[in-house]
């Protein structure tokens, strides 16, 4: 494997205080106490876009962090992930002030129809020339699913059922109700668009029936570039058949490589070459002048990390009330129905190691679950491509400690140093978000499966049939 791949960077943020790293909104230069401002996500968008960076990865959740002792109270004293506002509205204005910058957007299909979402997605990938992702996420909060109306969160598996056939929806509406041409504009004959080239789709399946045709004209992508961050084995699966892009938060270069070379295999298993997935690990990067300077300013961030905000965060994620054990107590390996992959990485990370609730607390503390750099620009792009050789990953979504000051030092510090050694683009590509990650068209391409469901005059010949059967 070629040193000398290039790295593929996210900036991993979310419509909210804190995010990742709880406790830091409350230090003196951080700025995400300003989530609901435009100020702050427009100047956030010019200074990645300065950065070259791929996009800005947003997250969501729709509930509360409500498993820590049974209730909200530490997420909200600790504003962990809540307030929380809308992720879809900040990506017009971001696209506004930058060309080339992309947009993964955190969507959760557990809790939107597929019709009105579809047009959601067209609506943005419209506005933004072709720079939108859409991150497919099936959710795992209980408290979303009984502000919806369910009794209570779906069965970890049968999600992904749901999300199959939610997907096949989507195709459906973005890929296939409107053929290429269908869009005239013809001002002689004031003809705008041709009936005979838009079709209903007729959906019928288990979880949805959709009759008519999208809302839509085809957008510069028709369907966003597709990201996933389902880590368990059936998300994995998923992932291998539908994702494009697929974000992972592994703590240790043993485990990544594990998860990225599971994914790849079987990609490979359903018809796809295994290096059409881009996969990005979950990282943050505290990087200074020197390698002193890097290690006071973590020291200096650690000091506003709030343990409760930390135990709001994992227990949330994982579904076990860690309000229950001793800072001291060891961790034992628990299945929930919540991310069953968290559980499995910290039990399976380190075997050497034994993981305590105050040791969770202080590794998630900034930056969440992913792994934690600390250094120089030198010593931090030693360590980045040493992640991206020995564990085959192609990129990180970068969380941060403070905000816009993490982010700030990447531009500033890190970037020139990864474009001096050639392993990070000088100048980006053009085209959608689509042409920019793969060099391709606009478009999906076989054998990807939503290639399947446009209509015969516009599939490539060779379609491949893996993944696609009609419902």
């Amino acid at each position: 494997m070629s040193s000398q791949r290039e790295i593929r960077l996210n900036a991993f943020d979310m419509n909210c205080v804190g995010h990742q790293s709880p406790g830091l909104w409350a230090h003196p230069r951080d700025r995400s106490w300003q989530y609901k401002d435009l100020e702050y996500w427009t100047d956030l968008a010019r200074l990645l876009e300065r950065g070259k960076f791929d996009g800005l990865f947003i997250a969501d959740v729709l509930g509360v962090y409500d498993v820590l002792n049974g209730n909200g109270d530490a997420a909200i004293r600790q504003a962990t992930q809540v307030p929380v506002n809308d992720p879809l509205a900040l990506v017009t204005p971001m696209a506004l002030v930058t060309e080339h910058l992309g947009f993964g957007l955190t969507a959760s299909l557990s809790f939107e129809h597929p019709y009105p979402f579809a047009r959601r997605l067209s609506t943005l990938d419209h506005l933004t020339k072709g720079r939108v992702g859409w991150n497919i996420v099936t959710s795992y909060l209980e408290s979303g699913a009984r502000n919806i109306g369910h009794q209570a969160q779906t069965d970890h598996d049968a999600r992904y059922d749901y999300a199959d056939e939610y997907l096949q929806v989507v195709y459906k509406l973005l890929e296939g109700s409107w053929e290429e041409g269908a869009v005239l504009r013809d001002r002689q004959r004031r003809i705008f668009s041709d009936p005979t080239k838009i079709h209903p789709i007729n959906h019928r399946g288990h979880f949805f029936n959709v009759p008519g045709i999208h809302l839509c004209e085809p957008s510069p992508q028709r369907t966003p570039v597709l990201y996933q961050a389902g880590a368990s084995s059936r998300g994995k699966q998923f992932a291998a058949e539908h994702a494009e892009c697929v974000f992972v938060a592994a703590p240790s270069k043993i485990l990544l490589k594990k998860v990225v070379s599971d994914i790849r295999r079987r990609a490979q298993e359903v018809g796809r070459d295994p290096y059409s997935i881009k996969i990005f690990n979950l990282q943050t990067v505290i990087v200074g002048e020197t390698d002193k300077q890097a290690q006071e300013k973590w020291q200096e961030y650690k000091s506003w990390v709030s343990y409760e905000g930390a135990l709001a965060l994992i227990s949330g994620w994982t579904g076990i009330d860690f309000g229950q054990y001793q800072p001291d107590q060891v961790l034992k390996h628990l299945h929930t129905n919540a991310i069953q992959s968290a559980v499995e990485t910290f039990s399976t990370a380190d075997p050497t190691r034994q993981w305590t609730v105050q040791g969770l607390a202080d590794w998630v503390g900034i930056g969440g679950f992913g792994p934690l750099l600390v250094g120089s620009a030198q010593t931090v792009a030693d360590e980045l491509q040493a992640w991206i050789e020995e564990t085959d990953v192609d990129g990180f979504n970068l969380a941060y400690a403070v905000t816009h000051e993490t982010f700030r030092d990447v531009v500033e510090l890190l970037v020139p140093e990864l474009q001096k050694r050639g392993v990070y683009k000088q100048e980006y590509a053009p085209g959608t978000l689509r042409e920019k990650l793969f060099g391709q068209g606009p478009r999906l391409s076989a054998p990807h499966p939503g290639v399947n469901y446009r209509q015969p005059a516009d599939r490539p010949e060779k379609a491949a049939l893996s993944g696609a059967g009609a419902v």
